[in-house]
């Protein structure tokens, strides 16, 4: 009998030594993302398979189209253009077919993100102000509403997973600065506009937001040691964790549908290319390789 229990005690151990080792390797990154490139001349919206494979060119414009957000389900996309003489926002679905545009007016409409219900997006534009300030609309671009105003630099509006919070950056004058606004922060607020939150409290600018799928955290890009990395911090702004700590540019962070990975853009003023970490154990995979600015990856949920 002492043998018997002594042979389970080992397999049990042996058994949890293995769980453990195999939870320690990442399983490779699947799906579909999508990015911006200059490879062609012009900065058009990409799509190419975490494997590299089935590049494919999604508008095919000789337009400004920029500024990925994908649909829950990964059908389509909303994104920027010129390609109209003024900058506007457009749906497309993802295979490149029927395209729409939903705003249409003078200003420059910028930067949209789509709702998890897919009903809204909330998006920048300078039409009510002299800054930028976030704003809210219907899916097909009624029902507009200034959720800020103020005479603050705002951008990068994203929405958490529960669709009740918007997260943003806000450009802030710190405490007895009269002449710019040289600090850009994260902030939280509901979807009237109220209940404004900040988050980061660090030096530099901080951007880039994007909730995990689960809400509990929050990745974006800021500065340390003069570069940008990729931060991670808990959805209370606490804990922040330098996820890059690179020796090169690295911004424009976005989650895997299953939050282990995360893509962003790395680079220098010479070449910008699309990255993937993951973040338990920090193995970075490089996705393009172009002589073109690749940048702006959003991971498609398909």
């Amino acid at each position: 009998m002492k043998a018997i229990q002594l042979f389970c005690f080992f397999l049990i151990l042996y058994g949890c030594k293995n769980k453990d080792s195999s939870s320690a390797i990442p399983s490779e990154p699947t799906g579909t993302i999508a990015f911006t490139s200059s490879r062609d001349g012009n900065p058009e919206i990409y799509t190419v398979k975490t494997t590299g494979a089935d590049l494919n060119n999604v508008t095919n414009h000789p337009g400004l189209d920029y500024s990925i957000s994908g649909s829950m389900d990964g059908s389509f996309m909303a994104f920027y253009s010129d390609r109209d003489g003024n900058t506007e926002i457009y749906l497309i679905d993802t295979d490149g077919s029927n395209l729409r545009r939903i705003t249409d007016h003078p200003a420059r409409d910028i930067l949209p993100s789509i709702s998890p219900d897919g009903r809204k997006i909330v998006f920048m534009s300078d039409r009510d102000s002299m800054s930028r300030d976030v704003y809210l609309m219907n899916i097909d671009g009624t029902d507009v509403k200034a959720l800020t105003s103020n005479k603050d630099y705002e951008e990068s509006p994203n929405w958490s997973p529960d669709g009740n919070k918007i997260v943003f950056t806000r450009q802030i004058r710190e405490e007895g600065d009269t002449t710019h606004a040289a600090n850009g922060e994260l902030f939280t607020m509901n979807l009237d506009g109220s209940d404004v939150k900040r988050l980061t409290h660090k030096p530099g600018f901080d951007s880039g937001a994007a909730y995990s799928p689960d809400g509990k955290q929050i990745a974006f890009y800021g500065l340390e040691n003069d570069l940008w990395d990729i931060f991670l911090i808990n959805a209370d702004g606490s804990n922040t964790i330098n996820l890059t700590k690179d020796s090169t540019e690295c911004y424009s962070p976005s989650w895997s549908p299953d939050g282990k990975w995360i893509t962003y853009v790395a680079g220098n003023s010479e070449n910008y290319e699309i990255w993937m970490i993951h973040i338990e154990t920090g193995k970075k995979m490089r996705l393009t390789d172009s002589p073109g600015r690749d940048e702006q990856p959003e991971w498609l949920k398909l």
